[in-house]
């Protein structure tokens, strides 16, 4: 079958299209028939080797993909029935969504919601999985409409967009911070009610006025730091990403006097039980203008050269990798 393979020589990674083939199904396994995938940061850094994503070569990357079971030996999948996958670990230490098939552990799998097509569920991907899990951060804290303002930093990408579609449906008023004004009337059209600069977030003090009942932040580092010193008294942070540094260079202090709450937030080892509902609350929430949305659909053989845009902040909204759809 034909894959995006990475492999390891003198350091350097190098990611090509080859024909390879897949492992025999081992009890529990599944076979499926990859119909879409998409770009997300973590098979950026995978494909470009800028992070150290994969520790065994050669790997298949593709942390999410939509498609029709060819196989089973998991009595919950039959042929033909709609699945998606995200997680696991997929793409980074078994071989992922970027190949034409897949063999993975039931376990893994969730069927697609009868409200979603395979196309309409990539342009979701572990992006919007991930934003739904954070916009449910916020509702658990105790975040409501009414608290006051959200922000959204990182709101361009895969993860920031998708939250402010959801935070906007569920009637909050949504803050987007962006380092690039060219996406403002992106960020407008999702539904931000305000826009502000990425610059805003480059110094912090231990404490700063509070502006923030809660947020959704995709960044890390100082922009996490900056968001902590301006939430309100008991609100929250959901933290999901390190675009920005794995780093968090603040204090004790929005903790222990402002009661704030920082929560983080994993979709990789999200339980089976739970990852059905999510996937049914994305499928509610989601407007249809949301599939309208800036995304870039490419094939497999572009995935390299989009990998590297990606890193280079360079891509907006979504990156649909179309296999077999």
């Amino acid at each position: 079958m034909k894959a995006l393979v990475l492999e390891q020589i003198e350091n350097k990674t190098l990611a090509a299209v080859k024909d390879i083939a897949l492992p025999a199904l081992a009890d529990g396994d599944v076979l499926v028939n990859i119909d879409w995938s998409s770009l997300n940061y973590k098979d950026a850094l995978a494909i470009t080797g800028k992070g150290k994503i994969i520790r065994q070569f050669p790997m298949v990357p593709g942390i999410d993909f939509s498609g029709r079971v060819s196989e089973s030996r998991d009595p919950r999948f039959v042929p033909g029935q709609s699945v998606i996958l995200t997680g696991w670990g997929v793409g980074e230490n078994h071989w992922g969504g970027l190949a034409a098939q897949a063999c993975v552990k039931g376990d893994w799998l969730v069927s697609l919601p009868d409200a979603l097509s395979a196309r309409n569920a990539m342009i979701i991907g572990t992006a919007g999985f991930t934003a739904m899990l954070c916009v449910d951060a916020l509702v658990e804290a105790g975040v409501k409409p009414e608290s006051g303002k959200v922000l959204v930093t990182g709101a361009s990408g895969g993860v920031g967009s998708t939250a402010v579609v959801l935070l906007k449906a569920l009637g909050y008023t949504v803050v987007a911070v962006s380092g690039r004004e060219s996406t403002h009337d992106f960020l407008r059209q999702l539904g931000a009610d305000e826009i502000l600069p990425r610059s805003d977030f480059e110094e912090t003090r231990p404490l700063e006025k509070q502006l923030w009942a809660g947020a959704v932040d995709t960044v890390g580092s100082k922009v996490l730091a900056k968001v902590l010193a301006q939430t309100n008294y008991r609100g929250c942070v959901a933290a999901c990403g390190l675009a920005g540094g794995f780093d968090l260079p603040t204090t004790v202090m929005p903790f222990i006097l402002r009661n704030v709450r920082l929560q983080g937030v994993d979709s990789v080892m999200v339980p089976t039980a739970e990852r059905a509902a999510v996937w049914a609350r994305l499928a509610s929430l989601l407007p249809e203008s949301y599939y309208q949305q800036a995304s870039t659909e490419i094939g497999l053989e572009q995935a390299p050269a989009f990998a590297a845009d990606f890193l280079s902040n360079k891509i907006q909204g979504r990156t649909l990798v179309k296999i077999n759809g």
